[in-house]
């Protein structure tokens, strides 16, 4: 039987989850694609501004019903930064210390939504040191692991109860296509792809799953060979999604297609979209929307018509020292400004423009 502090911490997770409203689903108009459809999902309205605040919840109820959380447990999570945002709010929700490991590059915005929420960061080198340290720091002060990347695709029903795939569907249910063709997301821990996936074919849809990966990314080498073992010597530019490693909530049997995105086509997408929808979004916005933009096209191509929804994960807010300073992205060999321009003609004549 549960302690009546885990009893009172569900319940209050369960009540700030009332207090909260669904994502807004809006429209990208674009003209030149006549009877196919663009929405984007924006999951920067979620209290701490980002997707990864459907899965810290998740994650917290699926520990404390586990009985891996008690009153005064130190939680730590490995972390690029959103998820260890959402989660240092929760934990502090709850009374908890909390501490993120993460890389150094890691936004300074981020870092300070973290200590803002009372959280501490714990800094690596390399991206691929999180998780060791993460679990040396847990046991040395006996506190819980959270380990986003294996309990991801777990924590979430995927059958339904509120999930991020039953929004989406409940919210297209009154537009001229509210059967999506393709719903587009990136992967990080891949607990985003694994619940839509099942939920797709546990109700029937004729959806199909696309997901998008950046460069030095493994997880679509994953999907094409199934090679568990691979490793890149480096991490993805962008933040929130692709991983140097293959992740145990990466579940490649519920995707339908993968698809390779150049990091400054990711960026450039990001700005391209603040021109068409007046919103800043991070980079893996717009590694989102070059898939959702990419895949209209052959729709287009082939005279047929539907509907494309795709998420937008965080505010633009986070990345104005990165992805919004054209200084950062020169001295990182990000030249977007080709890239730009193949989105402003793909958009104008709707069709794929000839890559940079």
């Amino acid at each position: 039987m549960p302690s009546s502090w885990v009893s009172d911490a569900i319940r209050r997770i369960e009540r700030d989850f009332q207090r909260s409203a669904d994502t807004h689903l809006f429209p990208i108009e674009l003209a030149a694609f006549p009877g196919v459809q663009i929405y984007l999902k924006d999951e920067s309205t979620h209290p701490t501004g980002s997707l990864k605040h459907r899965l810290a919840r998740s994650l917290f109820l699926y520990a404390l019903c586990n009985g891996w959380i008690q009153e005064g447990t130190t939680v730590i999570e490995s972390s690029s930064g959103s998820t260890a945002v959402s989660e240092a709010y929760f934990a502090r929700l709850l009374g908890l210390p909390f501490i993120a490991v993460m890389p150094r590059s890691t936004s300074a915005a981020k870092v300070a939504q973290i200590a803002f929420y009372g959280g501490q960061s714990h800094f690596v080198d390399k991206g691929d040191q999180v998780y060791a340290e993460a679990e040396r720091l847990a046991r040395e002060c006996n506190g819980h692991y959270m380990d986003q990347f294996t309990y991801a695709e777990r924590a979430t029903d995927w059958r339904g109860n509120n999930n991020i795939a039953q929004s989406i569907f409940q919210q297209m249910s009154a537009e001229p296509n509210p059967v999506p063709r393709w719903i587009v997301v990136g992967a990080g821990t891949g607990g985003t792809s694994a619940t839509i996936g099942r939920y797709l074919r546990y109700q029937g849809h004729a959806t199909q799953l696309c997901v998008v990966d950046p460069e030095h990314s493994v997880f679509m080498d994953y999907y094409e060979t199934r090679d568990v073992t691979l490793t890149s010597p480096r991490g993805s530019g962008v933040e929130g999604i692709g991983r140097p490693r293959v992740e145990p909530s990466f579940v490649p049997g519920v995707i339908d297609r993968m698809m390779r995105v150049p990091t400054a086509a990711s960026f450039a997408a990001a700005r391209y979209l603040e021109m068409v929808v007046g919103k800043r979004f991070g980079g893996s916005t717009g590694t989102d929307f070059y898939g959702a933009l990419k895949l209209a096209c052959e729709i287009r191509a082939r005279g047929e018509t539907g509907s494309i929804v795709t998420l937008a994960c965080d505010g633009g807010e986070r990345y104005l020292d990165t992805v919004y300073d054209d200084d950062w992205l020169k001295t990182n060999g990000h030249d977007i400004a080709p890239w730009l321009h193949k989105f402003e003609t793909t958009c104008s004549q709707g069709t794929w423009a000839e890559s940079p």
